[in-house]
């Protein structure tokens, strides 16, 4: 018999375990369908898509990149207030075809929001943003007091 990753129950052993899967992944279904605008207001129709994106920590600064294919800088928000970045826009259906023409469609068209908590302090005066290929990348410096600094200990 399999082990389902997330426990350590046997599935046979415990009638409850198949009940707890099923509202991990509903959790997880909630918490990517459900954001905070920026009125503060949570929504589950607010956007209909949300980018992917990396976030890493390049010593003095954190950088961010989103896919964010088929727009153009111009469809592209990016804001950060409170320690929260956020990026919006909307990417519109192209007008080849009427809707009714398509016989399978899976990209995504619309509105999005993505807003995603730093994790330090940055220096919104110097963000940068580089717009190429259908990728954001923002380069977030670190706020000069949140920097590690390494301290000289004299030998006596």
């Amino acid at each position: 018999m399999a082990k389902y990753p997330t426990t350590t129950r046997d599935w046979y052993a415990d009638p409850f375990a198949e009940l707890e899967n099923l509202q991990r992944e509903m959790n997880r279904l909630f918490n990517t369908s459900l954001f905070k605008q920026a009125d503060g207001e949570t929504s589950l129709l607010g956007g209909q898509w949300s980018p992917a994106i990396d976030m890493y920590d390049a010593k003095d600064n954190v950088v961010i990149k989103a896919d964010l294919p088929g727009l153009k800088k111009e469809d592209i928000e990016v804001s950060v207030q409170d320690n929260v970045l956020t990026i919006k826009g909307e990417k519109k259906r192209s007008s080849e075809a009427k809707e009714d023409d398509y016989l399978r469609t899976e990209r995504f068209f619309g509105t999005f929001y993505r807003s995603i908590t730093l994790p330090t302090e940055v220096d919104r005066d110097r963000i940068q943003a580089k717009f190429k290929d259908g990728v954001l990348e923002l380069v977030l410096p670190k706020k000069e007091e949140v920097k590690p600094k390494q301290i000289q200990i004299d030998i006596a």
